[in-house]
């Protein structure tokens, strides 16, 4: 099948070439999909593009939650296990990732903490768990520098959840006119659903009760055409932006 004179196989190579090239991929893959386009484009789907598509990341979520509801405490219960038996740098950070989505920042902090003292004291996913885990428990300039660390590093890591994250810590540091500025870069960037609400509960946590209702109208538009999973998902964000914008009514 052939569009405009081109083959469609090219045209979905060259669209997977844009996106290797925008989310920062090695350059190999541009060279891969021109040179064998057909299963290039195969390859790269299975092996980039999907693993990072929305698509993926809303399964991911769904069984975490489903797995969560049924045993809330069996994640951290088999990470402490698996480090106890065998204390290596991987076991610790899952470790960390376990306390932390399990609501024990203190103890996350101390463990990515530590994590960060070993071998592994430059890895951004660290740094970044260790981020969120003092910002939970309370250290919000120590999730400052932390994420400022990330930015300086790598600023193709993770680009919108630091990005958001950084906006947040500055607002618990009371940092307000910087965390603004964050938010606003955060949403002129990526302007996802997330950074919106997150943007709105701040706004209204300052007082800019305009900012607020101006974004939670761009937000009830999206949600209106969201599916019955999605609006599941998001349960737990929307709840947040609703008790904000009730606080300003």
């Amino acid at each position: 099948m052939t569009i405009f004179g081109i083959g469609l196989h090219v045209l979905v190579a060259i669209f997977f070439a844009i996106h290797a090239i925008r989310s920062g991929q090695q350059l190999y893959w541009v060279m891969i999909l021109f040179l064998f386009p057909g299963l290039g484009s195969v390859v790269y789907f299975f092996a980039i593009y999907l693993p990072n598509s929305k698509l993926q990341h809303g399964a991911r979520k769904a069984v975490s939650a489903a797995a969560k509801t049924l045993d809330p405490g069996r994640e951290l219960r088999e990470a402490r296990d698996a480090y106890e038996f065998t204390p290596t740098a991987q076991n610790q950070m899952r470790l960390a990732s376990a306390q932390l989505e399990a609501g024990n920042a203190e103890e996350a902090a101390a463990t990515y903490e530590a994590c960060l003292s070993g071998p592994f004291s430059g890895d951004l996913e660290i740094r970044y768990g260790a981020a969120r885990a003092t910002l939970a428990s309370g250290r919000a300039a120590a999730a400052v520098a932390y994420l400022q660390t990330i930015r300086s590093s790598d600023d193709k890591f993770r680009p919108e959840q630091v990005s958001l994250l950084l906006a947040q810590a500055l607002a618990a540091a009371g940092r307000q006119d910087e965390a603004r500025a964050e938010f606003e870069f955060a949403l002129s960037r990526y302007n996802s659903f997330t950074v919106q609400a997150e943007f709105a509960i701040w706004a209204a946590s300052v007082g800019d009760a305009d900012k607020a209702r101006q974004l939670n109208t761009e937000l009830q538009r999206t949600m209106e055409r969201w599916a019955r999973h999605t609006r599941d998902l998001n349960q737990q964000l929307v709840r947040r932006l609703n008790a904000a914008m009730g606080s300003i009514r």
